[in-house]
């Protein structure tokens, strides 16, 4: 942040680089090139060197023999992200479960209500695969936790989101997927509006747990990929 609150020219394509690589809107496999990226956003390539130096600081950005990558998971760290993330949104209902020593009576059905309105017109108008549908989902499960009183979880959840994105961007997933993606969600949701907590809380655990099979099934495909010379890195 520059002097009188004013964000600096790094800070800028910080975050537009940022933004870019968790949209898919670069290519999880493109090598960071500072001078390809310069032209990108229109600097020189002295705040784009300070942008990624920040990344890779950050943990979302690694470096390879050959130059900077976006951060990919290898599958130990994978199954440890999903198991932190099974951690925290479970977390949201046992919270709830202790009572008003820890947490709020019920959720923030309000918001609860927000996101299965727009699941059930998702339902209505499947959305196209891709890094909007992903952000979609990270939003449901977010703001899920969110409502359940703690921000600080929901933080926490942004964070392991972060580090899976990368995995998932890459991943097309089947119209059959989309549908029971979107069909969870709103079973999810409608258990909570009804104080079914343990049904929303088995449907969310099941969720997850096929999520993390799919998504390690295309990090393992990655690799095998890698393995036979392909672009794709582990």
């Amino acid at each position: 942040m520059g002097r009188g609150g004013r964000v600096s020219l790094a800070d800028r394509v910080y975050e537009s680089l940022r933004d870019d690589l968790a949209t898919g809107r670069l290519a999880p496999a493109e090598r960071l090139r500072a001078e390809r990226l310069a032209r990108r956003y229109g600097v020189s390539r002295t705040p784009v060197r300070e942008a990624l130096a920040r990344l890779q600081a950050d943990g979302l950005v690694q470096r390879h023999p050959e130059g900077l990558y976006l951060y990919r998971p290898r599958l130990a760290e994978l199954d440890e992200l999903f198991e932190l993330r099974m951690v925290l949104e479970t977390r949201g209902f046992q919270r709830l479960a202790l009572g008003s020593a820890v947490a709020p009576a019920g959720h923030d059905l309000a918001a609860v209500r927000t996101e299965l309105t727009r699941w059930q017109e998702f339902r209505d108008t499947p959305p196209r695969p891709g890094p909007e549908l992903v952000a979609a989902d990270e939003r449901f499960h977010t703001e899920l936790l969110r409502a359940a009183g703690n921000s600080a979880l929901a933080e926490a959840l942004s964070a392991v989101y972060i580090r899976v994105r990368p995995v998932r961007t890459m991943d097309v997933p089947t119209t059959d997927r989309v549908a029971a993606m979107t069909t969870e969600h709103i079973a999810i949701a409608e258990h909570v509006l009804a104080g079914r907590r343990e049904r929303a809380m088995h449907t969310l655990v099941t969720h997850i747990t096929a999520s993390c099979v799919h998504v390690r099934a295309r990090a393992e495909q990655a690799i095998a990929f890698t393995k036979l010379g392909g672009t794709v890195r582990d």
